[in-house]
């Protein structure tokens, strides 16, 4: 199981040095407040991004996304942590054929030839309560071993690579430097 932090705010705060600890010292709550607003905002992306990455439903994404760390008066960083490990089919829109199970994984369909989600012969297949919905290769022929069918996705990678960093980062940095720049016009002189 891997955990990715995705963080950020220490960079950009940085960069306005003295005009910061003085807006700090003045109004501790602004900054807080300004990289928690920025960081809501950048997880909304992230989220929007991450379900068309990986294709699975947004409630899952959001699930595992989670509750950010939230940035306060001693710590000036909002973290959104996730972890998770390969993704199992059925979170996928999985749906079984005569060939195997097809799903979605990274929103392109695949098929998981051999694999199964119902028990029975076809075309008479039954539902099986204890599966509750997922779907499975047999480790032996005669079918009394069985193993989860996974589907490649890892959640902590695909928040950290492609469509859904960029978003994160074309979303996060400029919006805070503007806030930033704002708060210190408007409060500092």
């Amino acid at each position: 199981m891997a955990i990715i932090v995705a963080r950020w705010a220490d960079d950009n705060i940085r960069r306005f040095g003295k005009q910061i600890d003085q807006l700090n010292t003045r109004f501790p709550k602004v900054l807080p407040r300004i990289i928690n607003q920025v960081g809501d905002r950048a997880k909304t992306q992230v989220i929007r991004n991450l379900t068309k990455q990986t294709g699975l439903d947004r409630r899952v994404i959001v699930a595992a996304v989670g509750d950010p760390k939230r940035a306060h008066v001693a710590k000036l960083s909002y973290e959104m942590r996730t972890r998770g490990g390969n993704i199992r089919v059925k979170y996928l829109k999985a749906r079984e054929t005569e060939d195997g199970v097809v799903a979605k994984p990274f929103g392109k369909t695949t098929l998981y030839p051999g694999a199964f989600m119902k028990g029975g012969a076809f075309p008479n297949r039954k539902v099986v309560p204890q599966f509750r919905g997922h779907a499975f290769y047999r480790l032996n022929r005669r079918g009394t071993k069985i193993t989860y069918v996974r589907s490649g996705v890892f959640i902590p990678e695909e928040m950290t690579s492609g469509a859904t960093a960029a978003a994160f980062q074309r979303i996060a940095g400029p919006l805070l430097q503007e806030r930033v720049n704002a708060a210190i016009l408007k409060l500092l002189h």
